[in-house]
């Protein structure tokens, strides 16, 4: 298989226009356009009966206790875990593409609904518990969310585009389900992958 990010070239910096963080020299952040990239994968295997997009960062710190803190940075030494930033499953067999801004035009605050999108189902991204204390933001985040790496991290972080090619027509995943559970969903399923990886940093001293 294999896989076009249109706007984003193999381990280069990931476009303004796809994240939910943009660089500002008075605040560090400000929300971005926070579209969608448009994906379009070719050469699935037969039998092929639907397809999973996934977006996640594999760079975000464990320990959070110095993200986004004036005077503090965030250690290149900490150790670092998957943030899922885009859950799209159950695409059907006969879908090759997604269009920029179809699943995600704008940030909104407390996120989209979980409801089934127009070429798959929404699963929940990390966002849900990384603005779980802000008040004006918490809410449940599914679909794409892009990215918002912390200001002050000494690490550029990266992010992987997937595409999955499934021998099953549904994971028969419930309403709400993470990241988590459609790579357990998908365990023994999966016929084909491919993978692009895109970078990037709100840290001006990286940027």
């Amino acid at each position: 298989m294999n896989i076009n990010v249109k706007g984003i070239s193999e381990s280069q910096p990931i476009p303004e226009r796809f994240a939910f963080g943009v660089f500002n020299p008075d605040s560090h952040m400000h929300f971005g356009p926070n579209r969608n990239p448009e994906v379009e994968w070719t050469d699935a295997p037969e039998g092929t009966q639907s397809f999973v997009v996934l977006m996640f960062d594999p760079d975000v710190p464990s320990i959070a206790d110095t993200v986004n803190q004036e005077g503090e940075v965030v250690s290149k030494e900490i150790p670092r875990v998957d943030f899922f930033h885009w859950l799209l499953v159950d695409i059907p067999a006969n879908i090759t593409r997604i269009p920029e801004g179809e699943d995600s035009d704008g940030v909104i605050p407390k996120g989209k609904h979980a409801q089934s999108a127009p070429l798959g189902r929404r699963g929940i991204n990390n966002f849900t518990q990384f603005l779980a204390g802000n008040p004006d933001m918490a809410g449940t985040y599914s679909g794409y969310d892009g990215p918002c790496p912390p200001w002050n991290d000494e690490l550029i972080h990266h992010y992987h585009f997937e595409v999955y090619a499934l021998d099953v027509p549904t994971l028969g995943l419930g309403d709400e389900f993470d990241g988590q559970a459609v790579r357990q969903a998908m365990s023994g399923h999966v016929l084909a992958s491919a993978r692009t990886t895109g970078t990037y940093t709100l840290n001006p001293a990286l940027r």
